[in-house]
């Protein structure tokens, strides 16, 4: 009965701290996860309070976290929008990976990581963050913009491409040998693809399957569902965050919007565990040395993200403060870096340090990718106005 009065009251405390921090970021504008990571480290390994007793909980929950972040990454799209975004926008990706990926392996290089670290630091530095993207764009009032298009074809183009990154990341984390990983890829395309075609062709029998008008019903139906592929792709090497993506994916129409708005407390409930226990795992001390190297690191990966924004909207005509707006709008990291890292550091394969870069890195970047999208299009039009009262 101690342990469990121990228990209910740390968590208790975990849910209104979160709470104050939620209401905290609303207040100034900012993304709630640099926050959440911060609660994390106050409270884990080496913080100030060190919290036991909502261990067996924050654990599944953190899954449960990353499962519906996915789903409802995966909802927001429907199966023809992703191959059209992919015909649209496969160039402009090739250019992102490249940009993007290549710092974070070179930095992991440096550091003396090896190889499974490089891979681990190319995703991390290569994925947006797309909760953040999206919220931002609408804060601003650019849903509508012309070169909008183009940064959600560049996240869906980076979304696909983590459905195959993440099982090969997952298959050499666990030690498989060339053709397990091999395997492991061949098992994940194959997957995508039928999940297309499903989707396609079959998307509203899917949609039907866990639709239902009365809502805990409804619930129950897509939660189970949700569960249940993440589970089954996880046993599959598929990786349990891409399955629940390609069920989302799945679902569409007026199933997707019902499920999207039943589903948004739950996972932001839950996600905000998965950013608090990562932080608890993750030793503040370990921070310290790598906090020059998150700097630099977000620099460079600012720069990059903002050359990605600017080259994939001039291939689409778009003028040069509509190209500056989509760079900006791509800079955010946050939840798929911390999945990464996550996978990366609970495997035990990569040093503990990868974490505390990580941890940085994501702060860094989910506090200036809001700023950078707010006064990208400010400071360029005070710099043209000062050229030309120079000229």
């Amino acid at each position: 009965m101690h342990d469990t009065a121990i228990s209910l009251i740390e968590l208790g405390a975990v849910f209104f701290g979160l709470g104050i921090l939620g209401r905290l970021a609303w207040k100034f504008g900012v993304s709630p996860i640099p926050l959440y990571l911060l609660g994390g480290l106050a409270f884990g390994t080496g913080g100030l309070i060190t919290l036991h007793g909502i261990q067996p909980f924050t654990h599944i929950a953190s899954e449960i976290g990353v499962v519906l972040l996915l789903l409802l990454l995966g909802l927001e799209y429907s199966a023809d929008e992703l191959v059209t975004g992919l015909r649209r926008s496969w160039l402009a990706g090739l250019i992102d990976i490249v940009l993007n990926a290549v710092p974070g392996a070179l930095v992991a290089c440096l550091l003396g990581w090896g190889p499974l670290g490089a891979l681990a630091m190319a995703g991390i530095t290569y994925i947006s963050s797309s909760g953040i993207v999206a919220k931002v764009l609408g804060d601003l009032g650019r849903l509508g913009n012309r070169e909008t298009p183009v940064v959600l074809s560049i996240l869906v183009f980076e979304d696909l491409a983590m459905a195959v990154y993440l099982p090969i990341l997952t298959a050499v984390l666990a030690g498989v040998s060339f053709l397990g990983g091999l395997t492991a890829v061949g098992v994940s395309l194959i997957v995508i693809t039928l999940v297309l075609v499903v989707a396609l062709r079959f998307g509203k029998y899917v949609s039907a399957l866990v639709d239902s008008p009365d809502p805990e019903v409804f619930l129950l139906r897509l939660l189970g569902a949700a569960l249940l592929v993440a589970g089954i792709a996880s046993e599959l090497q598929v990786s349990a965050a891409v399955g629940s993506f390609l069920l989302g994916i799945a679902i569409s129409g007026s199933t997707a919007a019902n499920a999207t708005r039943m589903l948004e407390p739950l996972r932001d409930l839950f996600a905000a565990l998965f950013f608090v226990v990562f932080g608890l795992n993750t030793d503040p001390r370990h921070i310290p040395p790598v906090l020059l190297v998150a700097l630099l690191l977000a620099v460079v990966t600012c720069v990059t993200k903002l050359l990605t924004g600017w080259l994939a909207a001039r291939m689409q005509g778009i003028g040069r403060m509509g190209r500056l707006r989509a760079g900006a709008a791509l800079v955010a990291r946050g939840e798929f870096s911390i999945v990464i890292a996550g996978l990366a550091v609970a495997s035990g394969a990569v040093s503990g340090e990868l974490a505390a870069l990580a941890t940085a890195y994501v702060l860094l970047m989910a506090i200036l990718g809001p700023v950078a999208a707010r006064l990208v299009e400010p400071m360029a039009r005070l710099f043209l106005q000062h050229q030309t009262s120079r000229a």
